[in-house]
């Protein structure tokens, strides 16, 4: 991997200031994560209380192409946060301000492309899952109102990069518990109390993140109402800067549509294996939702600081939050897989009452138990590539990732049946970490020519 200098661990005064620093960008992130995966639970745990296994899996299948859609452009927030801690990092504010600007206007074309073509997606998006017609015609009702959501997702990746990127994590933590909070509250009001079913889940998706861009847009506003800014719409069209952030994002688009593939295959193939394994499947998917509300802090973190250090042509910073970054997301991997070990069958029976999907899922814990400390390479190296805005090597390494992935799960599903399918996802998170870690040096490599303000 790359190294990790052992003072990291040792805790002297100038590294205790610098953990608490990487802990106040961090925090603030876990905390706003740690309410997605409660809303993913609660989804599932509604669903999954209904009479039948169908609903479970259609809301598993709408929701896996829904997220192919949006996080395909998750761009428009890795790309906004790594150039935006650059410039932040160089005090370059207005410039920092352009790069939200140009990012929002993109988010919203493409928000209204997907309005314009929606009937085309689901249709093409259909024939790649192997399902009963019963659970595609609740997809189509599932995702036909999702989608109406897509401009202000799309925008609200916008803010939040922008926010990370200028070390504002205090507000993403506001915007992200409150959407997800109300979307838990209508969750509970459209399906348990107006008995709506899978309709009242995606309504109440579509009304909270909704909401979440109007709030987005309120602390924004404020944000820049601080600063002296003049002129600054007039720059928005800058060729150069354009094609900066569009070949950056682009590399992006490609590298996250494959991670997004990757998982809508996985599920594509368990779909194969019957409802009741495919049910079982999106309750063990949960547990990925649960660990990246920690894992995902620490990679935002890293991204923010090292965009920052880059920016400020710091080698030391570099090094610094690389290093502490990484530690603490290591140590969250551990007490991740602990936890998994120990209270997988609660949170499983939590999760679903229907008595075959449990068996299924308890059969399948091992996988659930070995992630977290394979998966946190990958996590960190997104971060760190992110932030020095290296996406060419973030673009190939996933394509070859994915190449990996494919044969696994036709290797392993011939041998292990559905359990092989867990042993590929485990062999894609290695080969992400694996070829992330192998480009990493080409970054220390290009701060040879940065000017250093600090030596070790």
């Amino acid at each position: 991997m790359f190294f990790i200098p052992f003072k990291v661990f040792l805790l002297g005064k100038e590294w205790v200031g610098a953990h608490l620093f990487v802990l106040r960008i961090a925090a603030p992130i876990i905390l706003a994560n740690l309410s997605i995966p409660l809303l993913g639970a609660v989804d599932t745990a509604v669903i999954g209380h209904l009479p039948h296994a169908y609903y479970l899996g259609s809301v598993a299948i709408g929701s896996t192409i829904i997220q192919f859609i949006y996080w395909g452009f998750g761009f428009l927030r890795m790309g906004t946060s790594g150039l935006t801690a650059q410039a932040h990092g160089a005090k370059k504010t207005d410039e920092g301000n352009l790069h939200f600007l140009r990012a929002a206007i993109i988010a919203l074309l493409i928000g209204l492309i997907l309005w314009l073509i929606q009937n085309v997606i689901i249709n093409v998006a259909l024939i790649f899952f192997d399902t009963t017609e019963t659970i595609k015609d609740l997809v189509r009702i599932y995702y036909k109102i999702r989608i109406w959501s897509a401009p202000a997702v799309l925008i609200n990746y916008c803010l939040i990069g922008w926010f990370i990127g200028i070390q504002n994590t205090r507000v993403t933590l506001i915007i992200q518990i409150w959407m997800n909070i109300l979307n838990i509250i209508l969750d509970l009001f459209f399906v348990v109390g107006l008995d709506w079913g899978i309709e009242g889940v995606a309504w109440a998706t579509v009304i909270a993140e909704t909401s979440a861009l109007l709030l987005g847009l309120y602390f924004y506003h404020k944000e820049i109402a601080k600063q002296n800014i003049k002129n600054i719409f007039s720059k928005i069209i800058e060729i150069d800067k354009l094609r900066r952030m569009m070949a950056i994002n682009f590399d992006i688009f490609i590298r996250t549509f494959c991670l997004i593939f990757a998982f809508s295959y996985f599920t594509a193939e368990t779909a194969k294996f019957g409802e009741i394994v495919l049910a079982a499947n999106a309750v063990l998917l949960q547990f990925i939702h649960f660990l990246s509300f920690g894992l995902d802090g620490f990679a935002h973190a890293a991204e923010t600081l090292v965009g920052d250090a880059l920016g400020a042509k710091d080698r030391k910073k570099f090094k610094t939050y690389v290093a502490i970054t990484t530690v603490w997301a290591v140590v969250i991997s551990f007490i991740y897989s602990g936890a998994y070990w120990v209270f997988s069958p609660l949170i499983i029976d939590l999760l679903t009452d229907i008595p075959s999907v449990r068996i299924i899922a308890n059969q399948m814990t091992i996988w659930v138990i070995c992630l977290p400390i394979i998966a946190v390479w990958p996590y960190m190296l997104d971060g760190i590539f992110i932030g020095a805005t290296r996406s060419a090597e973030m673009r190939n390494g996933m394509i070859f990732s994915l190449i990996v992935f494919i044969v696994a799960i036709f290797i392993f599903k011939q041998l292990f049946g559905f359990q092989g399918l867990w042993l590929a996802l485990l062999v894609f998170m290695a080969a992400r970490g694996i070829t992330l870690a192998y480009s990493f040096p080409k970054i220390g490599n290009n701060l040879k020519i940065i000017t250093v303000t600090n030596t070790d």
